[in-house]
């Protein structure tokens, strides 16, 4: 092979490169786009009806019942999250910062994911304290919550108005400026 030929394979594999990189950002952005209730209208150019936001069961810090219906009439910022995942801990100061802000104004469900085994209510609370967040935390012991929304990846966060209808939602983790755009949303 000559040294032209060489730098030519080279060159067209780059290219091929950067589409596939061009082609993953494009794709993985997409998750980071706020949506409105805008965004939800089909072909015909109506607008779809939000889904209600299932109810569900997690356990406070002391071990008692906590349910999103007990919430009901308040717009409420739901999130999955675990105390191994990198991209669960990259938004966490925010969600603290925001949470400073707004925790008069909207609930903010900080849901643990504990199995029991990855993650435990222990090993939550430590990296909770360890880090000095102060928004409260649920642990979804039963896995319930985490069951009822489908969550197959986290972090995941949505958000809920009150009139109990999911807004908006995103898998992987957000920065402040998406944080507080899904809360006015959800804000009457």
């Amino acid at each position: 092979m000559t040294k032209q030929t060489k730098t030519l394979i080279a060159i067209v594999v780059f290219g091929a490169f950067l589409a596939i990189v061009y082609w993953g950002y494009t794709a993985l952005s997409q998750n980071f786009k706020p949506q409105t209730p805008a965004a939800n209208s089909n072909d015909t150019g109506q607008t779809e009806e939000l889904q209600t936001a299932p109810d569900f069961t997690v356990f406070d810090q002391d071990g008692n019942p906590v349910k999103l219906s007990d919430f009901a009439g308040k717009p409420v910022v739901l999130n999955f999250w675990a105390s191994w995942c990198p991209p669960c801990k990259s938004e966490m100061p925010h969600f603290n910062t925001v949470y400073q802000d707004q925790k008069d104004a909207v609930i903010f469900l900080m849901i643990d994911q504990t199995d029991g085994q990855r993650e435990t209510k222990e090993k939550g609370l430590q990296y909770v304290a360890d880090q000095g967040f102060v928004f409260p935390v649920y642990f979804d012991t039963k896995l319930e919550a985490s069951s009822a929304y489908g969550i197959s990846s986290i972090p995941t966060t949505l958000f809920i108005n009150p009139e109990g209808k999911i807004v908006t939602g995103y898998r992987g983790a957000i920065d402040e400026a998406t944080l507080r755009s899904g809360i006015e949303a959800i804000k009457n």
